[in-house]
């Protein structure tokens, strides 16, 4: 169930921090609606988690996987490019995540 409210807790923030590029600077009602009730599901997951696993390894888990994602939804609905240094960033990120995942034993 942990993994489940893990997986909520990232989308919502992804949800919530695309809608706050969209907010431009909270002056749009819906989209600040959005990012204030993303941020406020995604919180309550994150802490739901928290009964489980210690905080390091999915606070890394979570915002690794968030700047992933948020990469990609930039990328794809706001045509935001990388170039090949960031791209090896994002590749580390995600080396981060397979390493911490295989070999912690608190998780």
């Amino acid at each position: 169930m942990a993994w489940l409210w893990l997986s909520f807790a990232i989308v919502s923030e992804v949800f919530a921090t695309m809608a706050l590029k969209l907010s431009e600077g909270f002056t749009k009602t819906t989209p600040s609606f959005f990012v204030l009730t993303g941020y406020l599901f995604c919180f309550y997951s994150l802490s739901k988690v928290l009964q489980y696993f210690p905080v390091a390894i999915i606070y890394s888990i979570w915002s690794g996987i968030g700047i992933i994602l948020i990469t990609i939804a930039s990328w794809y609905w706001f045509g935001q490019k990388l170039n090949f240094m960031e791209i090896i960033g994002i590749g580390l990120i995600i080396a981060g995540i397979v390493i911490i995942k295989s070999f912690s034993e608190n998780i």
